[in-house]
């Protein structure tokens, strides 16, 4: 009978270890949810920061390609206005 008593024992004392043990996983199981939701919080943070800063530089590139056409249309106005001045200086020195 002993004996019985013994392993009896053994088996209260395992169960306790198990117990414990389980409790411990628990408590880092919910742990590692806690810091799964901030890190998907993060994730989705980073993801609508990356989309904002994605617009803004598809917007920037369209209104410098504007800048650009703007900037050769003053240009060629302004030439084409050059050639209309000297075609006018030759127009008033032919008449002379």
């Amino acid at each position: 009978m002993p004996q019985l008593g013994e392993q009896l024992n053994a088996i209260i004392d395992k169960t306790e270890r198990l117990m414990e043990l389980c409790a411990a996983l628990q408590e880092e199981n919910d742990l590692m949810r806690l810091e799964n939701q901030s890190l998907s919080v993060a994730l989705t943070t980073s993801k609508n920061k990356t989309a904002e800063l994605e617009e803004k530089l598809r917007v920037l590139k369209v209104a410098r390609s504007f800048s650009e056409t703007n900037e050769k249309s003053l240009d060629i106005k302004q030439k084409i206005n050059d050639f209309v001045q000297e075609i006018d200086k030759c127009i008033v020195l032919l008449k002379k």
